[in-house]
């Protein structure tokens, strides 16, 4: 993979986990966390966060180790170092947040064997440089975040009529409780990545109409030129 050095390839970095390759909507990784914590804001914030911290670091430690670490045992490698962050997180929020702790439940230390960890280690870390994947890894945990955050902020109103645990007027007397619930999830996921993928289809179609225009005018161009 090719090396970037200027400003604004460092921004791409970022600003490519959260919109063009959204691990939620345009990679379709971690799904489990995603359909099993939205059922409040708050709680994708939570689980946001806490993926963040482990992109980043094994992100950061994969660099600084890729040059190291064998081939032939890369994978279990990269599976140990992430275990280790992950031990870490758990036992920090364990200590010092307990009710998220209960919250994000069997989920937190399950994030060892999330797939959007893994592929980022795999895809970006191990042949890019420490700063990039840094980068890489707080870009791909703020769009999960993101993504998560505003799945369940939907839940939330429609299913509870609450959005960060703080009722809407008289909307909790006409909340749809089945949208907090698992079928809900799956419906309102589904609906999201179908208007996620409507967007970048409507995008790339208007790019190709202005490239076809830029080739029509090209002959224009090169006769009034001369």
């Amino acid at each position: 993979m090719k090396k970037r050095n200027n400003p604004n390839s460092k921004w791409s970095i970022v600003t490519s986990g959260i919109i063009k390759n959204n691990p939620t909507f345009r990679l379709v990784l971690g799904t489990c966390p995603t359909l099993a914590l939205t059922t409040a804001a708050m709680n994708g914030i939570y689980m946001g966060l806490a993926t963040t911290f482990v992109l980043v670091c094994s992100n950061v430690m994969i660099s600084l180790l890729r040059n190291i670490i064998p081939d032939k045992v890369r994978i279990p490698a990269y599976v140990l170092i992430i275990a280790t962050f992950v031990t870490v997180l758990d036992m920090v929020i364990e200590y010092a947040l307990p009710d998220v702790y209960e919250i994000l439940g069997l989920y937190l230390p399950l994030i060892v064997v999330n797939c959007i960890i893994l592929a980022r280690a795999e895809a970006f870390a191990s042949c890019n440089t420490i700063g990039d994947s840094a980068l890489d890894g707080l870009g791909m945990g703020i769009g999960f975040m993101l993504s998560l955050t505003l799945m369940g902020a939907i839940r939330e109103v429609i299913g509870a009529g609450t959005i960060f645990g703080a009722a809407i007027g008289n909307l909790p007397e006409y909340s749809m409780s089945v949208i907090a619930m698992a079928p809900g999830g799956f419906l309102v996921y589904g609906l999201m990545m179908a208007a996620v993928n409507q967007i970048s289809i409507r995008k790339r179609d208007k790019a190709l109409r202005e490239e076809l225009r830029i080739e029509e005018l090209k002959p224009i161009i090169i006769k009034e030129g001369k």
